[in-house]
């Protein structure tokens, strides 16, 4: 018995070790692209852990913008207002679908659940040179445009919120019909309030995907070079260190401070939605 919980100590405290090591990998990276984005730096790459000369002037460059190139703030706008949007159409067209799918039942529902299982498998950008020429057709190379690129693959996303309605009792339905409620009415004041975790989920993933997306801003955004107003963060980063001879060097701790901005948003996110984030995944999950 002795030597059995002997093993036990040494194989906890051996995982203990292993996973300390791990999350030291894992979130150095982070703290010096941290530390990187204070550095006071004229020469590009910063090789130092810790800054020889700590600045704010990093940020205050972002958002000054004093020369125009690179309106960070403008970005910055246009990312939020793009997520915002697409986050909300997509997480309302999700939820309807997979309540639908959830609870009703109708002729070539399961021929359907199978087409948009395969055709989920195929990554969005291999659709990328289509969709611009159809966009570039209808004259919106543009933010509006940006947004009914992620808005237009939000049904197929159905699954995991078709899970987690799924979990939720029929015999719930069946009472509120019998008290008089017709579907509406149970989806509105029954179903949504015991669906906030899968919800806040869906949402999350929908702000995530704009948020962060680079290939088809770039794509849809990127022939507009005159007026770089109009890009978005991530998109806007990039021709930051690229657009010019140079410039890799001379906005490199601003790029880094630029980074650190982007993650700011995300990461309260998580922080404040973490426990419906999982709730959300983990019942979603539980049945298809």
């Amino acid at each position: 018995m002795k030597s059995y919980h002997t093993q036990r100590l040494v194989s906890l405290i051996f995982r203990y070790i292993l996973l300390a090591l791990l999350a030291i990998i894992w979130i150095v990276p982070i703290v010096w692209i941290i530390f990187a984005s204070f550095a006071e730096n004229h020469v590009g790459f910063v090789s130092t852990f810790f800054p020889k000369v700590w600045t704010l002037s990093n940020y205050v460059g972002l958002f000054q913008n004093k020369s125009g190139s690179f309106p960070y703030l403008n970005w910055l706008i246009n990312t939020f207002a793009v997520a915002i949007i697409s986050a909300a159409i997509a997480t309302f067209i999700t939820i309807i679908m997979a309540y639908t799918l959830s609870r009703l039942r109708f002729s070539f529902r399961k021929p359907f659940l199978q087409i948009a299982l395969v055709l989920g498998m195929f990554p969005g950008f291999m659709s990328m040179i289509a969709l611009y020429y159809i966009l570039k057709g209808l004259n919106m190379l543009n933010l509006g445009g940006l947004v009914l690129v992620y808005v237009g693959g939000a049904g197929l996303a159905f699954y995991i919120a078709k899970g987690f309605f799924d979990t939720i009792p029929h015999s719930i339905d069946e009472a509120a019909m019998i008290d008089g409620a017709n579907k509406w009415q149970i989806f509105t004041h029954i179903t949504l309030p015991l669906s906030r975790p899968i919800i806040v989920y869906t949402a999350l993933m929908a702000f995530m995907g704009p948020w962060l997306d680079f290939i088809f801003s770039g794509i849809i955004l990127g022939n507009d070079q005159a007026h770089p107003e109009n890009f978005t963060i991530a998109y806007g980063l990039y021709m930051m260190v690229t657009g010019q001879k140079g410039a890799a060097t001379t906005y490199f701790t601003q790029f880094i401070a630029g980074c650190v901005t982007i993650a700011v948003p995300i990461t309260i996110l998580f922080i404040i939605m973490q426990k419906f984030y999982v709730n959300g995944i983990t019942a979603g999950a539980d049945k298809g």
